[in-house]
């Protein structure tokens, strides 16, 4: 391909907002465009990258055993209301309604979609294992999208589905799929480690992540010095061995807060450390409520709320329930008389003289002490973990990195065949629920991660699986007619041999031509002038390693093939 004749709108300067290095770059190198926000458009050279990418997704998918199929990205609206997520996927799901008033849901994710697939095409035991996966781009309305195309409104996602008689089975395909992304990643050039997660809304038995280390993810991964890996998600820590503390002499006192409803401005007015501070917090657990105990610098994490409860679901209550379930409006729930559960942060087990809300409108309790004030249902780690915690298996302490996910799979069990509907009769004819994996992979991530992980102050350095182009040629004259011959004659003998070139061919400054080339990042530059012409040879540059050599003109395309 020419330079005249595709599409590279390269940018000088950083564009404003762009914050994320892949943002930055992927702007300034041309490779996308957004329309608006969380939508992009991918012009040539990052389309060329997708591509790529998806090659290889597909090359280890079809070796996995696994079949490609294209499914519908308007999704009817009773599916999704018949697995029960409709409403669980809340304002990030975008709904339609048709010309004859039939309700639609864009695409955000195909477990129902495939699910209602298999299940009606297929009948026996004699029909499983089963895995199936595309490629398409999926639409969830993200309220912050950020950092270019990491997060955005429109996506590409390859999802694949295993299905299986039984767990045995599950576990076979569930193997399977962990090693094609290993697979994956490592062809396209990535460092990455796999985590522990949580399964979200996805719901299943088990889940991992293949997360990469990037400045600007919005995930984190806890690590111990003894191998410990989980997602801040699930992430646990050892049990502190607090003890209650002993009473004081003071007894609660409450206290005036008007309108005084968090956490930051009770501690500013009245000089609270936020660790004497009992967060109270209201969910509704299996449509129940329950109220949640953190020390004040802290967050409740949901999922590890739900386990310690046992509940199968849990949400944030809302304003009405918060005020049935305490007699006051959200910002003054404390524990002191409440006649719902109460369940407590380890942490919450070694205050004394604390300050906490008084389910009274305008009105906190001081001199508030565990076990003499207040003794939870249940004790346990229901907070996200940090820096410093204790880990789990008594290793050390751990520490938290900021990462990305890029694949995530999941052990669905029979989470939609039971719900939706996907069942098979066995060898002894007994109608059975299959049982279902889900496996997922952000395309668009692995764009973003590549150049994270791989660029320098003067652009991006592309692993050479999916670079755009393999091979850059750049004139440092081109109207010299010996340096534009020799040029043409090299693209020419490249490209018939099969390897992918972009010939610089503009009349433009040498500057500009090569602070273009190590901007788009093309792993090999042939730079082509009049000096080294008069000694038959051309200068090939190694963009990632910078190394230089002079070749002989005749070797240039044998050196590459």
């Amino acid at each position: 391909m020419r330079w005249t004749q595709i599409l590279i709108p390269s940018l000088r300067n950083v564009p404003k907002d762009a914050e994320a290095a892949s943002h930055q770059l992927a702007l300034r190198a041309g490779l996308v465009r957004q329309l608006a926000s969380g939508v992009y458009s991918y012009l040539p050279l990052g389309f060329r990258v997708l591509l790529k990418i998806i090659g290889i997704i597909r090359e280890e998918m079809n070796r996995a055993g696994a079949c490609e199929v294209l499914m519908p990205a308007l999704h009817p609206a009773e599916l999704w209301k018949k697995s029960g997520r409709y409403e669980t996927l809340g304002e990030d799901k975008i709904v339609f309604k048709n010309r004859a008033g039939h309700e639609f849901v864009l695409g955000p994710t195909h477990e129902e979609v495939i699910t209602d697939l298999v299940g009606t095409n297929i009948k026996s035991f004699r029909d499983l294992p089963l895995n199936l996966y595309q490629i398409q781009n999926k639409f969830r309305d993200e309220a912050r999208p950020r950092f270019g195309v990491i997060r955005t409104k429109e996506f590409i996602m390859k999802d694949a589905y295993s299905f299986d008689r039984d767990e045995a089975g599950l576990d076979v395909n569930y193997r399977k799929m962990s090693e094609a992304y290993h697979r994956i990643f490592s062809r396209c050039g990535l460092q990455f480690q796999v985590v522990s997660a949580d399964t979200g809304m996805m719901g299943g038995k088990m889940s991992q992540e293949f997360m990469v280390i990037c400045p600007y993810g919005e995930d984190r991964v806890a690590s111990s010095g003894s191998g410990y890996l989980a997602s801040q998600d699930i992430a646990e820590r050892g049990d502190p061995g607090l003890k209650t503390p002993v009473p004081q002499s003071l007894a609660p006192e409450k206290f005036d807060t008007p309108n005084l409803r968090t956490i930051e401005e009770i501690t500013h007015k009245y000089k609270v450390p936020a660790h004497q501070m009992i967060k109270t917090l209201i969910f509704m657990a299996d449509d129940k409520p329950v109220a949640a105990l953190v020390t004040g610098e802290n967050e409740v994490n949901e999922g590890k709320l739900r386990k310690l409860i046992g509940a199968k679901t849990i949400r944030q209550a809302e304003a009405h329930e918060i005020r049935d379930a305490t007699g006051a409006p959200v910002g003054f729930a404390g524990p002191i008389g409440l006649k719902i559960p109460v369940y407590a942060d380890w942490d919450v087990i070694g205050i004394a003289d604390g300050v906490t809300g008084a389910n009274e409108e305008d009105k906190h309790f001081r001199n508030v002490t565990y076990g003499r004030d207040f003794t939870p249902t249940a004790t346990g780690d229901i907070r996200f973990v940090k820096d410093g915690d204790r880990a789990p298996d008594g290793s050390g302490t751990l520490k938290l990195t900021t990462s990305m996910e890029i694949g995530h799979i999941f052990k669905l069990g029979t989470r939609y065949s039971e719900s939706v509907g996907a069942h098979f009769l066995d060898e002894k004819g007994e109608r059975k629920p299959v049982i279902m994996g889900c496996y997922g992979i952000g395309v668009n991530r692995i764009l973003a991660s590549a150049i994270e992980q791989n660029h320098d102050a003067k652009g991006i350095k592309w692993p050479a699986a999916i670079a755009p182009f393999a091979v850059e040629i750049i004139t440092v004259n081109q109207a010299e007619e010996k340096v534009a011959q020799a040029a043409g004659k090299i693209y020419a003998e490249l490209t018939a041999a099969g390897i992918e070139v972009l010939y610089d061919d503009r009349n433009e400054r040498a500057g500009v031509k090569f602070n273009d080339a190590d901007l788009i990042g093309i792993p090999k530059q042939i730079v082509i002038g009049e000096r080294n012409l008069a000694q038959g040879k051309v200068e090939v540059k190694d963009r990632s390693t910078g190394a230089v050599q002079q070749v002989d003109l005749h070797s240039v395309v044998s050196s590459f093939s």
